[in-house]
C-alpha cells in the first residue's frame, strides 16, 4: 500500500514538472543543455535578457538614427558629385553602413517581439546576423581611416594635398567593407559548413553553439577584439589627440575649427567606448572563461547606438552635413529663408 503510495507521488510530481516546464520553456531548454544535449547557449540569455528592453533599443536607434542617416545620404550624395573630399567619400561609406544595420533592424525588432525565437527562414538568419556584425565593424574600421586622415591634414599638408584624390578613398573603403566583411563571414562557417551544422531544432537565431563550433568561433571573437576593435581605438586616441594639439598650437587657426576636431575626437570616441569596446570586451572575458559572459546582449545593445551617434560626427566633420541639417531643422522650423540666411551668416 505504502508502494502504491509512493509511486503515484512520484508521478504526480513528474506531471506537474512537465506542465511547469512547459509554462516556462526557458527554464526547460536551460535544463536540457546542463543535460548533457552538447549545446551551450553562448550568451545565456534565458536568464539575462529582456525581450522587451531589446526591442525598446531598437525601435529607438531605428527612429533617431534612420531619419538622420538618410539626410546624411542626401548631404553626401550631393556633394560626391562636386570634388568630394577624401572625408567626403569616407563618411558616405559609413552612412551607407549605418542604413544597412538600420534596414535589416526589423528582423531584429521582429525576433526580440517573439520573445527571442526565430521563426523566419534559416538562411534569413545567416544574412541578418552577417549584416548585423559586418557594418558594426565596418563602421569603426571607417572611423579609424577619417581620424587618420583628418591627422594627415593637420600634421602634414602638403603630404595630404598629394593623397587628395577621391580614387585613394574609394580604394580604401573598398578594402574595410573587404576586411569586414571577410572577418564575419564566419556566421555562414559556424552555421552552414557540414562538419560544424548542428541537427539542432532549436529556434534561436546564432544564439546556440556545439563544443565544436565554441572551438574555432571564441578564438575568432578574439582576434575581432585586437584587430577590429583595439587596434582601430588606439589609431584614433593618437590621431585625434595628436590633431587638437597641433590645431591649438598654431594661433592662426579659428577657434571654430578646434571646436570642430573636439567635436568630432568627442563622437568618435564615444563610438567607440559606448558602442564598440564593451561588446568586444565580451569578446575577450568569453575567450578566457570558456563561454560568454551574462551581460554580452547587453553590451551588443549600445552597439545599435552607433547609428545615432554617427550623425553627430557628420556635423562635426562635414560642411555640407552641416549646412543641409540646419537648412532641414529651420525649414520644419517654419523660419523664413531671410532669418536662415542670417543665420548662416552669424555662425560662420
Amino acid at each position: 500500500m505504502h508502494r502504491l503510495t509512493g509511486e503515484k507521488e512520484r508521478e504526480r510530481k513528474r506531471v506537474t514538472e512537465s506542465q511547469h516546464d512547459a509554462e516556462n520553456p526557458l527554464r526547460s531548454n536551460t535544463e536540457q543543455e546542463v543535460k548533457g544535449n552538447g549545446y551551450v547557449c553562448m550568451s545565456i540569455m534565458e536568464s539575462t535578457v529582456n525581450s522587451g528592453v531589446i526591442l525598446s533599443v531598437y525601435i529607438i536607434s531605428f527612429l533617431i538614427g534612420f531619419p538622420c542617416n538618410l539626410l546624411a545620404l542626401y548631404a553626401f550624395s550631393t556633394k560626391i558629385h562636386s570634388k568630394p573630399l577624401p572625408t567626403d567619400i569616407l563618411l558616405l561609406n559609413l552612412t551607407v553602413s549605418d542604413l544597412m544595420f538600420l534596414i535589416i533592424l526589423p528582423l531584429k525588432m521582429h525576433e526580440a517581439a517573439s520573445d527571442m525565437e526565430w521563426n523566419l527562414p534559416n538562411f534569413m538568419c545567416s544574412i541578418t546576423s552577417f549584416t548585423f556584425f559586418s557594418t558594426i565593424y565596418t563602421s569603426s574600421l571607417l572611423l579609424m581611416a577619417v581620424s587618420v586622415v583628418r591627422y594627415i591634414g593637420a600634421a602634414f599638408p602638403i603630404t595630404y594635398q598629394k593623397l587628395h584624390k577621391p580614387m585613394y578613398a574609394i580604394v580604401i573603403s573598398a578594402v574595410i567593407w573587404l576586411i569586414s566583411t571577410a572577418h564575419c563571414s564566419i556566421v555562414f562557417v559556424i552555421q552552414h559548413h557540414p562538419s560544424l551544422a548542428s541537427n539542432n531544432s532549436s529556434t534561436w537565431c546564432y544564439e546556440r553553439f556545439t563544443d565544436e563550433q565554441k572551438q574555432i568561433l571564441l578564438p575568432v571573437r578574439l582576434e575581432f577584439f585586437f584587430v577590429l576593435c583595439l587596434i582601430p581605438l588606439l589609431i584614433c586616441v593618437y590621431c585625434y589627440l595628436r590633431c587638437i594639439l597641433i590645431l591649438y598650437s598654431r594661433p592662426r587657426i579659428s577657434q571654430m575649427q578646434k571646436q570642430k576636431a573636439i567635436g568630432m575626437a568627442s563622437g568618435t570616441l564615444a563610438v567607440f567606448l559606448i558602442c564598440v569596446l564593451p561588446y568586444n570586451l565580451s569578446h575577450l572575458v568569453g575567450y578566457i572563461q570558456g563561454q560568454s559572459p551574462e551581460w554580452r546582449y547587453y553590451s551588443l545593445l549600445l552597439s545599435c547606438f552607433n547609428t545615432c551617434i554617427d550623425p553627430i560626427i557628420f556635423y562635426f566633420s562635414s560642411s555640407i552635413f552641416r549646412l543641409s541639417s540646419e537648412k532641414f531643422i529651420f525649414r520644419n522650423c517654419m523660419l523664413s529663408p531671410s532669418r536662415f540666411q542670417g543665420h548662416v551668416n552669424s555662425s560662420s
